[in-house]
């Protein structure tokens, strides 16, 4: 990737950002045929693309708030990324379970209506369930004055996995894809910009190169980049904080999963099945300044508590809580909204005065969408001949492929089929392929993205570290000082996930 980077004189597109709108930017550029450079500061899918509920979905919310169009515009593309990704990707039934007789009828109208918006992108129909069919979808559910529930279907995928595969499949159509690369500043000739000045982080060398149109997708990182370009503009996101706790399965058993319409902050609560474990949240906290690691708040954490407690048989307990993340996600200011649950979940596109293209907002379900604005007008800015977009048919990564290299490998290495640890699939084939294919190159990007561990169990990758350090070091050829150095940091940041 570096060696392509010194050879090009001009881009046709600079992407900053290597979240889920940049990294599906860099796919549908590269798929146009356009020169593409992407430049992340830390790994692909570090920030809130890696820290989603892990739900593709039209959104029940949004339908409740009336924004039709943004509904049927993510139930489409829903649609579009359970086809493109079947090997991440499945559908999830849902319950929304109600105490009250009237509200069954209440929720199942909407959600109805959520079935018919989809039209023959529908994942199943919906379904009033009684007392007794919605204790057997949720056993852990309280009984008490419970009517019956709702049953719908949604989408549910590996987030940050999609990251990487996104990445994958974009550097397969020849575009530059460079991870701990972080852009300090940008280059103009008199009003117009024309090019970015990055830091390799790893190395410490600086680069500056051209592009005829450069787009910022740097989710809550947005207004950092537009000060770049113009230090006087306002600011355009304001940071929403959510978290979610994530528990062993046998605490809350069934398939489905389970949302409640409304919490105390207007929210909804979910209780997903993901990966084996059960995932819990979310909030909505407004942030003053994003950072890359974002912690949970005390307050949140027992705001998740105690609103689970309130519906399940079983007390789920801080101790029951084997990770707990945080994302931010990037909403568009609005003047006069009353707090951030009520500010839009839809994506903005402006064009600076200088040419630089900022794509913010949305969310994972829409990334496809957002990545072909964003490459439509990058085409106009930069002057570029004009292509089609082919995303919405395109296969996203190439998983036989994988599995069938990492089987290969075992076969003639059995050593690569050690576990990472004894409770988990992960092998040591998978770190190798990780950094050999999928751009890894810190123990977290092995840890937190390319498998899941620290979401999943952040003791258990806490106390795996040395090891995939040890092996890592072998694979790369660094020394010891690198393999402590790494085992210090992830430690420290897999603190952050546990709640004592």
């Amino acid at each position: 990737m570096l060696q392509q980077l010194k050879q090009t004189a001009e881009w046709d597109i600079v992407i900053i950002g290597g979240g889920a709108t940049g990294l599906g930017t860099a796919l549908d550029a590269a798929t146009r045929g356009y020169s593409v450079l992407l430049l992340e500061q830390a790994d692909f899918g570090k920030g809130t693309s890696s820290r989603s509920t892990k739900l593709v979905h039209g959104g029940v919310r949004y339908l409740a708030q009336g924004n039709i169009k943004l509904v049927m515009e993510a139930l489409r593309e829903r649609g579009h990324l359970l086809k493109n990704a079947p090997h991440l990707t499945f559908v999830q039934p849902f319950i929304v379970p109600v105490y009250r007789w009237w509200e069954k009828y209440y929720y199942a109208i909407g959600l109805r209506m959520y079935d018919l918006l989809s039209g023959k992108l529908s994942l199943g129909k919906t379904r009033i369930l009684n007392k007794q069919e919605t204790l057997q979808q949720l056993p852990s559910l309280q009984s008490k004055q419970l009517s019956g529930g709702i049953l719908y279907y949604d989408g549910q995928f590996d987030d940050s996995r999609l990251c990487i595969e996104l990445a994958v499949t974009a550097a397969r159509n020849k575009a530059v894809m460079l991870n701990y690369c972080r852009v300090s500043a940008l280059v103009h000739e008199g009003k117009k910009i024309k090019g970015v000045t990055f830091i390799d982080t790893v190395s410490n060398e600086v680069h500056t190169v051209n592009a005829k149109a450069i787009i910022n997708a740097t989710g809550v990182f947005t207004d950092s980049i537009l000060q770049m370009d113009d230090a006087k503009l306002h600011a355009l996101v304001t940071p929403s904080q959510g978290i979610h706790l994530v528990i062993p399965q046998h605490l809350f058993p069934g398939t489905a999963a389970m949302m409640i319409p409304k919490t105390d902050d207007g929210r909804v609560l979910f209780a997903v099945p993901w990966m084996g474990k059960v995932l819990l949240g979310t909030t909505d906290t407004a942030v003053d300044h994003p950072e890359l690691e974002p912690r949970a708040l005390e307050s949140e954490i027992e705001f998740v508590l105690s609103h689970i407690n309130r519906y399940g048989t079983y007390h789920v307990k801080r101790s029951d809580v084997v990770s707990v993340y945080a994302g931010l996600r990037p909403l568009v200011s609005q003047q006069g909204a009353g707090g951030t649950a009520m500010l839009s979940r839809d994506h903005t596109l402006l064009v600076a005065v200088s040419g630089l293209i900022t794509i913010t907002g949305g969310k994972w379900t829409t990334y496809r969408k957002m990545a072909q604005d964003a490459v439509d007008n990058a085409a106009f800015v930069g002057k570029l001949p004009k292509q089609a977009c082919i995303t919405e048919n395109l296969l996203i990564g190439f998983p036989e492929t994988r599995q069938e290299k990492i089987n290969a490998w075992i076969q003639e290495n059995p050593s690569l089929a050690e576990k990472i640890h004894p409770n988990y699939a992960y092998t040591r084939a998978d770190v190798v392929y990780a950094m050999r294919h999928e751009l890894a190159d810190q123990l977290e990007d092995v840890l937190a993205r390319r498998t899941r561990l620290l979401f999943l169990d952040a003791r258990i990758a806490a106390t795996s570290a040395p090891k995939v350090a040890e092996w890592m070091a072998t694979e790369s050829g660094r020394d010891s000082n690198w393999q402590e150095a790494q085992i210090k940091s992830f430690q420290k940041l897999a603190e952050q996930y546990l709640i004592h």
